[in-house]
């Protein structure tokens, strides 16, 4: 049984209450320590109170911190135990895991190098550059203590949010039970890194100390469903990270068949679990021909328990995945099957099932299926015309844009709500530290403040102050 306590400001913390945390067969594999409000409240007081790693100390933890996460033996877990826990209790498959861990600890690695493609290039970091002294903008925190609602869907969405600490906030994570294991280690791995107790903490608790964690922070990020997207939609403090919708657009001009690898690869990569994963291709002319040839691809995807080397698909606990399938078949009513209609759950024997590949054709590119977006290689695919326009493409999290139509490009680059313009041969779950996911974290937790200090000298900055002195000469 692996032992996940609490990470409060004064250490390793075990709960009274304690849940267990099973995989998808039914069996317990771990016991997470929640914590009540009353601790969630003094941990945030606590954690405001806290101090700033200098800059230079926070990237040198970082980098320590990401080689220990990706190969280090963490609270009795080696880097192989850690993923198989993941695997077998979120029922990604494993591969899928041991790619999310060099892929989160890359970014660790990289976060300082990161965060400053979001920064204007009008701006500095620091109020003691030369260019202040004629005025310029610093860029700066809007807060100091950052929340975060964990996602358990796939362990790559650690990724992210160590960039606050990068930037200088207290972070606080609230973990998923679907994956407690990730943030687990990986807030442990920055303690033991050098980041203090009161510079990140790692609080698993229910809902009322959920909301407890939102309430003791500057500003939260929180993942979930048309649920968080409409509670947190207006919240200035929160962002929230809903349903991604991510679609693939194939004009006339464009043959599909020369880039049938990406667009089955966008479905199905990663088991089809991410936000980033497509869920509705659209195409200028007749969709049969291309929904035929994507089904036959993801045909052949075997199912197996998740942490088989050779598994593709995700898994989940039967009843899990019964429902997944209901809500499926409900959903497709009127669209034409061509893989999946009959039912998408494989039962493997102990418990668990894996969700096959469902690929069904619209016959509107306004089909309220085409927004569908559930966890597993599931895509809706649909006719589009240049009359249809943007319309169907929007809400859309990462859009590729298969033309040469420049115009058209033009046009969805410049539609609001499609946060990520890919063109050709990407597929949607691309990602890269330089490129925003929704946006760049740091617009969300960065704004701009105008100094200028023409003529007044700089003070000799306190110990505990990061960057380096500049001299004010005498005008």
């Amino acid at each position: 049984m692996i032992d996940l306590p609490a990470f409060g400001t004064t250490g390793a913390y075990r709960a009274r209450n304690i849940q267990t945390v099973t995989d998808v067969a039914g069996t317990a594999l771990a016991e997470l320590s929640l914590v009540p409000p009353l601790y969630v409240n003094r941990t945030m007081a606590a954690l405001r109170r806290g101090g700033v790693m200098p800059a230079d100390e926070r990237a040198d933890a970082m980098t320590r911190a990401a080689e220990l996460f990706a190969t280090g033996t963490i609270d009795g877990l080696t880097a192989d135990e850690y993923q198989h826990a993941v695997s077998r209790v979120g029922g990604v498959p494993i591969s899928s895991v041991v790619t999310a861990t060099t892929t989160v600890a890359e970014r660790v690695a990289k976060a300082h190098a990161s965060i400053q493609y979001a920064r204007p290039q009008g701006a500095v970091d620091n109020w003691r550059d030369p260019l202040t002294r004629t005025g310029r903008s610093v860029w700066t925190r809007r807060g100091d203590v950052f929340a975060v609602h964990a996602a358990g869907n796939h362990p790559g969405t650690h990724s992210i949010w160590p960039e606050a600490l990068a930037l200088g906030y207290r972070v606080a994570v609230r973990p998923s039970s679907r994956d407690p294991f990730t943030p687990h280690r990986l807030v442990a791995a920055l303690r033991s890194a050098g980041f203090a107790d009161d510079q990140v903490v790692l609080l698993p608790t229910d809902h009322a100390g959920a909301d407890a964690v939102l309430r003791g922070a500057d500003l939260g990020m929180v993942y979930g469903g048309e649920e968080v997207t409409r509670k947190y939609g207006g919240a200035a403090t929160v962002l929230p990270q809903g349903p991604g919708r991510s679609k693939i657009l194939i004009t006339a001009d464009v043959d599909w068949r020369d880039h049938l690898d990406v667009i089955v690869a966008s479905v199905s990569g990663h088991g089809g679990t991410g936000c980033v994963n497509t869920t509705a291709v659209f195409v200028e002319g007749d969709p049969a021909p291309l929904a035929e040839a994507i089904a036959a691809r993801l045909s052949a995807a075997t199912p197996l328990p998740p942490e088989d080397d050779k598994a593709v698909l995700p898994v989940q606990p039967v009843a899990v995945a019964r429902a997944i399938e209901t809500y499926l078949l409900k959903k497709a009513a009127g669209a034409r099957p061509w893989l999946g209609g009959d039912g998408v759950v494989a039962e493997l024997g102990d418990g668990s099932a894996a969700l096959l590949p469902a690929v069904f054709q619209l016959d509107d590119p306004a089909a309220p299926q085409a927004g569908v977006e559930l966890p597993f290689p599931c895509v809706w695919i649909a006719p589009w015309t240049p009359e249809a326009g943007t319309a169907p493409l929007k809400n859309t999290l990462v859009l590729n844009a298969m033309t040469h139509d420049t115009r058209l490009v033009d046009r969805l680059l410049d539609e609001p709500t499609i946060s990520n313009l890919y063109l050709g041969s990407r597929p949607t779950y691309w990602m890269d530290p330089s490129v925003p996911h929704d946006g760049y974290l740091a617009d969300f937790l960065m704004r701009n403040k105008g100094v200028i200090r023409n003529g007044l000298p700089v003070p000799v900055p306190h110990s505990d102050e990061t960057e380096r002195v500049l001299p004010c000469p005498t005008p």
